[in-house]
Parts: C-alpha cells; sequence; structure tokens
C-alpha cells in the first residue's frame, strides 16, 4: 500500500510578507472511528465488537486518567504519551507559580518499531506532480 502526496502552497506564519512556496504534503485517504476500530478487533480475535468497543473505551478513559496524574503512557510498539508544559520564565524560583504556565500539550513520542514503518512506506503522486 502506497501513501498518497499533494501539492500545497503556504506562507511562512513567521513572516505573512514573504512570498508563498509550494510543499509536498500527505493526503489522507479518510479516518477510522473508535467503532470500526471495535469491529475491526473483533475480527480479529474470539471477542465480540461490543466487548472490544468496552475495552477501547475503557482504555481510552485509564489513557486520560494515568496523563491527569502525570504517568507516562507506554502503548505497547505504538509509543507513549505525555503531558507537557511550557512557562513564562523569571529571574527568581519565588517569582514562579501556577499563572506562569503558559501552554499545555500532549506529547506523542512513537515507538523506534512505529517510527521503522517510516523507512518501508510508498508514495503515490497525485495531479500536479512533475517528477
Amino acid at each position: 500500500m502506497s501513501l498518497p502526496l499533494k501539492i500545497v502552497k503556504k506562507r511562512d506564519p513567521r513572516d505573512v510578507t514573504k512570498p508563498t512556496k509550494f510543499y509536498v504534503s500527505t493526503k489522507s485517504t479518510g479516518e477510522v472511528t473508535f467503532e470500526e476500530l471495535a469491529l475491526q478487533s473483533a475480527g480479529q480475535c474470539t471477542v465480540k465488537e461490543a466487548d472490544c468497543y468496552a475495552v477501547i473505551k475503557a482504555l481510552e478513559h485509564n489513557v486520560k486518567d494515568a496523563l491527569s496524574q502525570g504517568k507516562i503512557v507506554r502503548f505497547g510498539t505504538i509509543g507513549s504519551f505525555q503531558i507537557s508544559i511550557s512557562s513564562h520564565g523569571a529571574a527568581t524560583k519565588e517569582e514562579l507559580g501556577i499563572k506562569s504556565v503558559k501552554q499545555k500539550r500532549v506529547l506523542f513520542r512513537p515507538d523506534k518499531r512505529l517510527k521503522n514503518l517510516l523507512s518501508s512506506l510508498k508514495f503515490t503522486k497525485e495531479e500536479g506532480f512533475n517528477k
């Protein structure tokens, strides 16, 4: 299977006065819903779709709960999830507090086996490609 590519025109968000440039980008081929994952999983094992859905739903809750407790969630050969923040800097420790937090995000770090998938990817060109 190959990953489709497309050409997109983008402006530099740091300097909108610069001319726009063209870039190669991946093209989404759709999405997979929670329910579809449960159905696929049920077809690959001996449990029913409803059981798979319940397990995936519980997993979703448990991942959120662990992250909210400050834990790193290692998700098998997929990778790990972790909460990260950025804050304003200060000259002394006393100047910092909870209000110093300016951004919160979830980091995903792919496992090396998932990263290896990248080396085996094949691409297909959409119209508009010359080479």
